[in-house]
């Protein structure tokens, strides 16, 4: 993909919000977002496997611009971001498919794998409700080993 044919992405949420925010529109920003867009909704990756990643596909994006770039994105709504108990951080593309999931999550590796269970959405309903509060999302967490860590 040539730079000038990624620019032409500036129509895009991504694009309107930069600008509306006085921010540019910068190849390593698109790189990092077509990432997360080509790898689709349930995958969950650190900054160094960004990083990893672009550096595989021969872009030439500093670690130090992928931790910015991912910063940005949390903050306009596009990418979410899971603190890892045991440190660390993981990425995903938010999507509309699965808003309400979970998460099963390896404590050695950070592994992470999404699953769904409606009475995990259910509990958290009637706890909301039951307490007065009004419910945004219903997420769990579980830590756990996973097989290649055993």
């Amino acid at each position: 993909m040539s730079l000038s044919s990624q620019y032409k992405v500036i129509a895009s949420p991504f694009g309107d919000g930069l600008h509306r925010d006085g921010k540019r529109l910068t190849p390593q920003r698109l790189k990092v977002l077509n990432l997360f867009e080509n790898i689709g909704a349930g995958k969950h990756l650190s900054a160094e496997e960004v990083h990893e990643k672009l550096v595989e596909l021969s872009s030439k994006v500093s670690l130090a611009t992928i931790y910015r770039t991912l910063r940005l994105l949390v903050q306009m709504g596009l990418l979410h971001e899971r603190e890892l108990s045991e440190g660390g951080h993981r990425y995903e593309l938010l999507s509309n498919d699965t808003p309400d999931h979970h998460h099963l999550i390896c404590i050695r590796c950070g592994r992470t794998e999404e699953f769904e269970n409606d009475q995990v959405l259910e509990a958290g309903k009637v706890a909301a409700k039951i307490n007065g509060f009004k419910l945004i999302e219903s997420s769990l967490n579980v830590r756990a080993i996973c097989p290649n860590c055993v």
